[in-house]
């Protein structure tokens, strides 16, 4: 029978209490307006996700399907904007770091929310 000693124990259940307190639930408008532009625009924040010419693309960013498929607003050629929740870690300032999780909404839950900015 393996032992596992108590600092280990308490050190696994640290590394997973910290891993679990920072993933935040982010809603808002998803927007991709170019190529390789990716934000979210929730009630506190302007997260940014990706910026096109720069390598700064998050773990986690094929969880993001084609929103085109779903409730979503073209607004430049094929690029355009929808209303999401995430489960994301950030830097705490304006950055997502890591995608955990992407749910698209209908585009009413964000056109109805008064805390958010429409996107423009």
């Amino acid at each position: 029978m393996k032992t596992i000693s108590i600092a280990s124990a308490a050190a696994a259940l640290l590394a997973m209490t910290s891993s679990a307190l920072a993933a935040e639930t982010r809603c808002g408008w998803l927007q991709n307006p170019t190529p390789g532009n990716w934000w979210l625009e929730d009630a506190e924040n302007t997260w940014t996700i990706m910026t096109q010419g720069r390598d700064d693309e998050p773990e986690g960013m094929d969880l993001i399907p084609d929103i085109s498929e779903h409730d979503y607003v073209k607004s430049n050629g094929n690029y355009g904007y929808a209303c999401a929740c995430m489960s994301v870690e950030t830097d705490g300032e304006e950055h997502i770091t890591r995608i955990l999780s992407f749910r698209q909404l209908k585009l009413a839950k964000c056109q109805n929310d008064k805390a958010l900015k429409f996107p423009g």
